[in-house]
Protein backbone atom coordinates (compact mmCIF):
# COMPACT_ATOMS: atom_id res chain seq x y z
CA UNK A 1 0.00 0.00 0.00
CA UNK A 2 1.36 3.40 -1.00
CA UNK A 3 2.12 5.92 1.74
CA UNK A 4 2.03 9.70 1.42
CA UNK A 5 4.73 12.01 2.76
CA UNK A 6 4.56 15.77 3.18
CA UNK A 7 8.07 17.19 2.79
CA UNK A 8 9.03 20.64 4.07
CA UNK A 9 12.18 22.43 2.90
CA UNK A 10 13.53 25.65 4.38
CA UNK A 11 17.31 25.63 4.69
CA UNK A 12 18.01 29.05 3.17
CA UNK A 13 16.15 31.51 0.92
CA UNK A 14 13.42 29.13 -0.32
CA UNK A 15 10.52 27.58 1.55
CA UNK A 16 8.89 24.62 -0.13
CA UNK A 17 6.33 21.92 0.51
CA UNK A 18 5.97 18.80 -1.59
CA UNK A 19 3.74 15.74 -1.48
CA UNK A 20 5.19 12.46 -2.75
CA UNK A 21 3.89 8.89 -2.66
CA UNK A 22 6.01 5.85 -1.89
CA UNK A 23 5.59 4.62 -5.45
CA UNK A 24 7.64 7.61 -6.60
CA UNK A 25 4.95 9.99 -7.82
CA UNK A 26 5.44 13.69 -7.10
CA UNK A 27 1.88 14.81 -6.40
CA UNK A 28 2.75 18.46 -5.75
CA UNK A 29 5.78 20.67 -5.32
CA UNK A 30 5.13 24.28 -4.25
CA UNK A 31 7.77 26.78 -3.17
CA UNK A 32 8.30 30.47 -2.55
CA UNK A 33 11.64 32.28 -2.61
CA UNK A 34 12.81 35.13 -0.42
CA UNK A 35 14.54 37.68 -2.67
CA UNK A 36 15.91 40.79 -0.93
CA UNK A 37 15.71 44.12 -2.73
CA UNK A 38 19.46 44.50 -2.36
CA UNK A 39 22.38 42.59 -0.91
CA UNK A 40 22.45 38.93 0.02
CA UNK A 41 20.29 36.77 2.24
CA UNK A 42 19.89 37.83 5.86
CA UNK A 43 19.07 34.65 7.85
CA UNK A 44 16.57 36.32 10.18
CA UNK A 45 14.71 37.98 7.32
CA UNK A 46 14.60 34.69 5.41
CA UNK A 47 13.29 32.83 8.46
CA UNK A 48 10.59 35.48 8.91
CA UNK A 49 9.63 34.92 5.27
CA UNK A 50 9.33 31.17 5.94
CA UNK A 51 7.18 31.76 9.00
CA UNK A 52 4.88 34.14 7.14
CA UNK A 53 4.31 32.12 3.97
CA UNK A 54 4.88 28.58 5.28
CA UNK A 55 1.25 27.73 6.14
CA UNK A 56 -0.06 28.91 2.76
CA UNK A 57 2.65 27.04 0.84
CA UNK A 58 1.81 23.83 2.70
CA UNK A 59 -1.91 24.38 2.15
CA UNK A 60 -1.36 24.93 -1.58
CA UNK A 61 0.77 21.81 -1.85
CA UNK A 62 -1.94 19.71 -0.24
CA UNK A 63 -4.63 21.21 -2.45
CA UNK A 64 -2.61 20.55 -5.60
CA UNK A 65 -2.04 16.95 -4.47
CA UNK A 66 -5.78 16.59 -3.74
CA UNK A 67 -5.19 15.32 -0.22
CA UNK A 68 -6.33 16.31 3.26
CA UNK A 69 -4.78 15.92 6.71
CA UNK A 70 -5.98 12.31 7.05
CA UNK A 71 -4.09 11.26 3.92
CA UNK A 72 -0.65 12.24 5.27
CA UNK A 73 1.27 9.25 6.63
CA UNK A 74 4.48 11.04 7.63
CA UNK A 75 6.10 14.48 7.73
CA UNK A 76 9.70 15.02 6.62
CA UNK A 77 11.71 18.22 7.01
CA UNK A 78 15.13 19.56 6.07
CA UNK A 79 17.13 19.15 9.27
CA UNK A 80 20.34 20.58 7.83
CA UNK A 81 22.72 21.82 6.64
CA UNK A 82 21.62 25.41 6.31
CA UNK A 83 21.04 28.75 8.00
CA UNK A 84 20.16 28.31 11.66
CA UNK A 85 17.13 30.65 11.86
CA UNK A 86 15.64 29.17 8.68
CA UNK A 87 16.17 25.60 9.86
CA UNK A 88 14.59 26.34 13.24
CA UNK A 89 11.47 27.84 11.68
CA UNK A 90 11.11 24.88 9.31
CA UNK A 91 11.66 22.34 12.07
CA UNK A 92 9.06 24.02 14.29
CA UNK A 93 6.45 23.83 11.51
CA UNK A 94 7.27 20.17 10.86
CA UNK A 95 7.15 19.19 14.54
CA UNK A 96 3.80 20.93 14.96
CA UNK A 97 2.33 19.07 11.99
CA UNK A 98 3.75 15.73 13.13
CA UNK A 99 2.21 16.13 16.57
CA UNK A 100 -1.11 17.49 15.34
CA UNK A 101 -1.54 14.78 12.69
CA UNK A 102 -0.03 12.07 14.94
CA UNK A 103 2.31 10.82 12.20
CA UNK A 104 6.05 9.99 12.23
CA UNK A 105 8.61 12.77 11.85
CA UNK A 106 11.65 12.29 9.57
CA UNK A 107 14.72 14.55 9.58
CA UNK A 108 16.33 14.73 6.14
CA UNK A 109 19.79 15.81 5.06
CA UNK A 110 19.21 18.55 2.48
CA UNK A 111 22.23 17.55 0.36
CA UNK A 112 21.34 13.86 0.33
CA UNK A 113 17.81 14.81 -0.74
CA UNK A 114 19.17 16.57 -3.83
CA UNK A 115 20.88 13.31 -4.82
CA UNK A 116 17.90 11.08 -4.13
CA UNK A 117 15.39 13.17 -6.08
CA UNK A 118 17.82 13.10 -9.00
CA UNK A 119 18.07 9.32 -8.76
CA UNK A 120 14.28 9.03 -8.64
CA UNK A 121 13.84 11.17 -11.73
CA UNK A 122 16.67 9.61 -13.75
CA UNK A 123 16.37 6.01 -12.62
CA UNK A 124 20.08 6.04 -11.78
CA UNK A 125 21.23 3.47 -9.23
CA UNK A 126 24.80 4.50 -8.44
CA UNK A 127 25.90 7.82 -9.99
CA UNK A 128 28.76 10.18 -9.51
CA UNK A 129 26.85 13.32 -8.50
CA UNK A 130 27.82 16.92 -9.21
CA UNK A 131 25.89 18.85 -6.56
CA UNK A 132 26.03 22.60 -7.14
CA UNK A 133 23.97 25.22 -5.32
CA UNK A 134 24.17 28.50 -3.46
CA UNK A 135 25.70 26.89 -0.39
CA UNK A 136 27.27 23.69 -1.70
CA UNK A 137 29.69 22.53 -4.38
CA UNK A 138 30.53 18.85 -4.12
CA UNK A 139 31.42 15.83 -6.22
CA UNK A 140 29.80 12.86 -4.50
CA UNK A 141 29.65 9.08 -4.94
CA UNK A 142 28.26 6.28 -2.79
CA UNK A 143 30.71 3.93 -1.07
CA UNK A 144 30.61 2.01 2.20
CA UNK A 145 27.11 3.02 3.38
CA UNK A 146 27.77 6.74 2.94
CA UNK A 147 27.66 9.34 0.18
CA UNK A 148 31.37 10.16 0.05
CA UNK A 149 32.61 13.60 -0.90
CA UNK A 150 35.31 13.05 -3.52
CA UNK A 151 35.88 16.77 -4.07
CA UNK A 152 34.43 20.07 -2.94
CA UNK A 153 34.99 23.80 -2.72
CA UNK A 154 37.59 24.93 -0.23
CA UNK A 155 36.03 28.37 0.21
CA UNK A 156 32.77 29.58 -1.35
CA UNK A 157 30.18 27.52 -3.22
CA UNK A 158 29.67 28.14 -6.92
CA UNK A 159 26.16 29.52 -6.45
CA UNK A 160 27.38 31.92 -3.79
CA UNK A 161 30.24 32.98 -6.06
CA UNK A 162 27.86 33.71 -8.95
CA UNK A 163 25.47 35.64 -6.70
CA UNK A 164 28.31 37.68 -5.17
CA UNK A 165 29.72 38.53 -8.59
CA UNK A 166 26.24 39.44 -9.81
CA UNK A 167 25.64 41.70 -6.83
CA UNK A 168 28.94 43.51 -7.53
CA UNK A 169 27.84 44.27 -11.11
CA UNK A 170 24.33 45.36 -10.16
CA UNK A 171 22.27 42.20 -10.58
CA UNK A 172 19.50 41.13 -8.22
CA UNK A 173 19.53 37.85 -6.33
CA UNK A 174 19.67 35.18 -7.64
CA UNK A 175 22.22 36.24 -10.25
CA UNK A 176 22.93 32.90 -11.93
CA UNK A 177 20.23 33.10 -14.63
CA UNK A 178 21.19 36.70 -15.46
CA UNK A 179 24.86 35.77 -15.75
CA UNK A 180 23.96 32.94 -18.13
CA UNK A 181 21.95 35.32 -20.31
CA UNK A 182 24.75 37.89 -20.41
CA UNK A 183 27.34 35.22 -21.26
CA UNK A 184 25.41 34.27 -24.40
CA UNK A 185 26.30 37.69 -25.87
CA UNK A 186 30.06 37.46 -25.24
CA UNK A 187 32.69 37.89 -27.92
CA UNK A 188 35.90 37.23 -25.95
CA UNK A 189 37.19 35.01 -23.17
CA UNK A 190 39.43 36.63 -20.54
CA UNK A 191 41.66 34.36 -18.49
CA UNK A 192 40.78 34.04 -14.82
CA UNK A 193 42.51 32.10 -12.01
CA UNK A 194 41.83 28.38 -12.45
CA UNK A 195 42.24 26.82 -9.02
CA UNK A 196 41.95 23.03 -8.80
CA UNK A 197 43.83 21.43 -5.92
CA UNK A 198 43.75 17.68 -6.24
CA UNK A 199 40.04 16.84 -6.09
CA UNK A 200 39.05 20.17 -4.56
CA UNK A 201 38.62 23.63 -6.02
CA UNK A 202 38.58 27.26 -4.96
CA UNK A 203 36.50 30.15 -6.31
CA UNK A 204 37.49 33.15 -4.20
CA UNK A 205 40.49 34.14 -6.31
CA UNK A 206 38.51 33.85 -9.51
CA UNK A 207 35.75 36.02 -8.03
CA UNK A 208 38.21 38.78 -7.13
CA UNK A 209 39.76 38.68 -10.60
CA UNK A 210 36.34 38.73 -12.30
CA UNK A 211 35.34 41.85 -10.38
CA UNK A 212 38.63 43.44 -11.45
CA UNK A 213 37.87 42.67 -15.10
CA UNK A 214 34.63 44.62 -14.91
CA UNK A 215 36.28 47.54 -13.10
CA UNK A 216 38.92 47.68 -15.87
CA UNK A 217 36.26 48.07 -18.55
CA UNK A 218 35.77 44.53 -19.85
CA UNK A 219 32.20 44.15 -21.09
CA UNK A 220 29.75 42.53 -18.72
CA UNK A 221 28.96 39.85 -21.31
CA UNK A 222 32.64 38.88 -21.67
CA UNK A 223 33.13 38.88 -17.89
CA UNK A 224 30.11 36.63 -17.36
CA UNK A 225 31.25 34.28 -20.12
CA UNK A 226 34.75 34.09 -18.63
CA UNK A 227 33.35 33.38 -15.16
CA UNK A 228 31.15 30.55 -16.43
CA UNK A 229 33.80 28.90 -18.59
CA UNK A 230 36.42 28.98 -15.84
CA UNK A 231 34.13 27.92 -12.99
CA UNK A 232 32.47 25.13 -14.95
CA UNK A 233 35.76 23.90 -16.37
CA UNK A 234 37.07 23.41 -12.84
CA UNK A 235 33.98 21.41 -11.92
CA UNK A 236 34.30 19.26 -15.04
CA UNK A 237 37.90 18.40 -14.22
CA UNK A 238 37.18 16.99 -10.78
CA UNK A 239 33.98 15.29 -11.95
CA UNK A 240 35.97 13.54 -14.68
CA UNK A 241 38.56 12.40 -12.16
CA UNK A 242 35.82 11.00 -9.91
CA UNK A 243 34.32 9.01 -12.78
CA UNK A 244 37.73 7.69 -13.79
CA UNK A 245 38.51 6.70 -10.19
CA UNK A 246 35.18 5.10 -9.28
CA UNK A 247 34.50 3.55 -12.72
CA UNK A 248 30.82 4.41 -12.25
CA UNK A 249 28.68 4.65 -15.38
CA UNK A 250 26.19 7.38 -14.39
CA UNK A 251 26.76 11.12 -13.95
CA UNK A 252 24.07 13.16 -12.20
CA UNK A 253 23.87 16.96 -12.08
CA UNK A 254 21.70 18.33 -9.29
CA UNK A 255 21.17 21.45 -7.18
CA UNK A 256 20.04 24.94 -8.10
CA UNK A 257 22.96 25.70 -10.42
CA UNK A 258 22.01 22.59 -12.43
CA UNK A 259 19.56 24.83 -14.27
CA UNK A 260 22.50 26.33 -16.16
CA UNK A 261 22.56 25.04 -19.75
CA UNK A 262 26.26 25.68 -20.32
CA UNK A 263 27.23 23.62 -17.28
CA UNK A 264 24.90 20.90 -18.53
CA UNK A 265 26.60 20.87 -21.93
CA UNK A 266 30.07 20.62 -20.41
CA UNK A 267 29.20 17.77 -18.04
CA UNK A 268 27.26 15.84 -20.67
CA UNK A 269 30.48 15.92 -22.68
CA UNK A 270 32.40 14.51 -19.71
CA UNK A 271 29.90 11.66 -19.42
CA UNK A 272 30.07 10.93 -23.13
CA UNK A 273 33.87 10.64 -23.05
CA UNK A 274 33.56 7.99 -20.34
CA UNK A 275 30.60 6.12 -21.87
CA UNK A 276 28.49 7.11 -18.88
CA UNK A 277 24.80 7.99 -18.84
CA UNK A 278 24.10 11.63 -17.95
CA UNK A 279 21.10 13.29 -16.35
CA UNK A 280 20.40 16.85 -15.27
CA UNK A 281 17.49 17.21 -12.85
CA UNK A 282 14.62 19.12 -14.43
CA UNK A 283 14.24 22.76 -13.31
CA UNK A 284 11.34 22.17 -10.86
CA UNK A 285 13.51 19.65 -8.98
CA UNK A 286 16.82 21.49 -9.28
CA UNK A 287 16.41 24.15 -6.61
CA UNK A 288 15.49 23.77 -2.95
CA UNK A 289 12.01 22.25 -2.79
CA UNK A 290 9.82 20.00 -0.68
CA UNK A 291 9.47 17.07 -3.09
CA UNK A 292 13.07 16.03 -2.58
CA UNK A 293 12.59 16.12 1.20
CA UNK A 294 9.38 14.09 0.97
CA UNK A 295 10.92 11.41 -1.26
CA UNK A 296 14.02 11.03 0.91
CA UNK A 297 11.80 10.93 3.99
CA UNK A 298 9.95 7.98 2.45
CA UNK A 299 13.23 6.16 1.76
CA UNK A 300 14.37 6.68 5.35
CA UNK A 301 11.00 5.69 6.81
CA UNK A 302 10.82 2.48 4.78
CA UNK A 303 14.33 1.60 6.00
CA UNK A 304 13.19 1.94 9.61
CA UNK A 305 14.64 5.38 10.34
CA UNK A 306 12.77 7.09 13.19
CA UNK A 307 13.11 10.49 14.85
CA UNK A 308 11.28 11.63 17.96
CA UNK A 309 10.22 15.23 18.32
CA UNK A 310 12.42 15.49 21.41
CA UNK A 311 15.48 14.46 19.40
CA UNK A 312 14.73 16.53 16.30
CA UNK A 313 17.22 19.34 16.87
CA UNK A 314 18.50 21.02 13.74
CA UNK A 315 21.98 20.30 12.33
CA UNK A 316 23.23 23.47 10.56
CA UNK A 317 26.61 21.93 9.68
CA UNK A 318 25.38 18.43 8.77
CA UNK A 319 27.64 17.22 5.98
CA UNK A 320 26.57 14.99 3.12
CA UNK A 321 29.01 12.29 4.20
CA UNK A 322 27.92 12.25 7.85
CA UNK A 323 24.66 10.35 7.36
CA UNK A 324 24.39 6.56 7.16
CA UNK A 325 22.49 5.74 3.98
CA UNK A 326 20.44 2.96 5.54
CA UNK A 327 18.08 2.56 2.59
CA UNK A 328 20.80 1.45 0.17
CA UNK A 329 21.62 -2.21 0.58
CA UNK A 330 24.91 -2.44 -1.35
Amino acid sequence: MSIICLGIEGTAHSFGAGVVSSDGHVLSNIWDMFSPEEGGIHPREASRHHSDIGPSVIRNAMEEASINNKDIDLVAFSRGPGLGPCLRTTATIARTLSLRLDVPLIGVNHCVAHIEIGCLESGFKDPVTVYVSGGNTQIIAYAGKRYRTFGETLDIAIGNMLDTFGREVGMRFPAGPQIEREASNATNYHQLPYSVKGMDLSYSGMLTAANRLVSEGVSLADACFSVQETAFGMLAEIAERAIAHTKKKELLLTGGVARNNRLTDILSGVAKRHNAAFHRVTPPLAGDQGAMIAWTGILQHEAGDRLSVADSSILPKWRTDEQDIVWRRS
